[in-house]
């Protein structure tokens, strides 16, 4: 998958991209499993195997390292986006209640839809705006029901972190679009330079912290292999190749799927709030993306 010579037909190629929403879906869920190892050091092990998936592959395909030939800014966003996106997500999560938090994060879909509409081809309209709007509440009643539950204040830190994140998931996604030509391939240095700027960061500013039991374990290496690793192959082959209006609409089932995927594994309460503020965030982003359903 992560070969830079991937060929199948546009449906095939969605239905790859699609599958790196699903595995988004778990991150929260694996993040929060994964004990109490330091946000620079769960990314620096998550990345190394993500990007060691993909360098693998090098070895059995001829040419494939040629990809590596790419300009400084196709590296600076590659990896400022990785790193900079998962060293965030990863400290809210550690900072704040999984649930909320991941919710907060995943604003990142519809601030795609508005981001994009700001591009010199597109057209912000009034359902970009509106979907917004539904986003901006969902979060609101979110982080009011924390406060009616005896909100703390150590937690304000980890939302920030939550909602900064989503804008550079957004910027950085916007910003890839104009790089269609680049191999996927390329994306497995960008995984393995991460592991290591996380892994620098890890050793100035954290102490060591290893998952405990095989549950924490199994979690930490499912990172790697699955919302940290593979995902994004599969995101770069569904959106260079496959419909990129339906997977940017696919995108909104995410929080949705991951705080479903919370509750069940007992990490957050099925309460009505959290229910709401997921439907009024991922029904936001629905509406924003409606062009891209329907447009012809």
């Amino acid at each position: 998958m992560a070969g830079g010579a991937f060929s199948a037909p546009r449906s095939a190629a969605t239905l790859v991209g699609f599958g790196a929403v699903l595995m988004w879906s778990s991150l929260a869920l694996l993040t929060a499993s994964s004990g109490q190892v330091p946000p620079f050091q769960l990314a620096a092990i998550s990345f190394a195997i993500g990007g060691g998936i993909g360098a693998a592959t090098w070895a059995v395909r001829p040419g494939a390292m040629r990809a590596l030939r790419q300009p400084p800014e196709v590296w600076a966003l590659g990896v400022g986006g990785l790193f900079g996106y998962h060293a965030l997500y990863f400290t809210a999560l550690r900072l704040a209640p999984p649930a909320e938090a991941g919710l907060i994060n995943y604003l990142w879909p519809l601030l795609i839809v508005l981001l994009s509409g700001l591009l010199p081809q597109e057209r912000l309209r009034p359902h970009h705006l509106a979907g917004a709007f539904l986003g901006l509440i969902g979060t609101i009643v979110l982080v009011a029901s924390r406060a009616h539950l005896g909100f703390a204040e150590a937690d304000t830190p980890g939302f920030a972190a939550a909602f900064v994140a989503a804008f550079v998931w957004a910027i950085y996604s916007v910003l890839s679009r104009q790089f269609a030509t680049v191999p996927t391939d390329v994306v497995a240095a960008f995984c393995l330079l991460t592991a290591a700027l996380a892994a620098v960061c890890h050793l100035a500013f954290e102490e060591t912290v290893w998952p405990v039991g095989a549950r924490e374990w199994l979690a930490t290496v499912g990172l790697g292999l699955g919302p940290v690793g593979l995902a994004f192959y599969a995101w770069d082959i569904g959106v260079k190749r496959g419909d990129i209006r339906v997977l940017g609409a696919v995108s909104y089932a995410a929080p949705v799927l991951s705080t479903l995927l919370l509750v069940l594994a007992g990490f957050a309460e099925a309460t009505p709030s959290l229910a709401a503020a997921a439907v009024l965030i991922a029904g936001g982003g629905l509406l924003a993306a409606k062009d891209l359903l329907f447009r012809s």
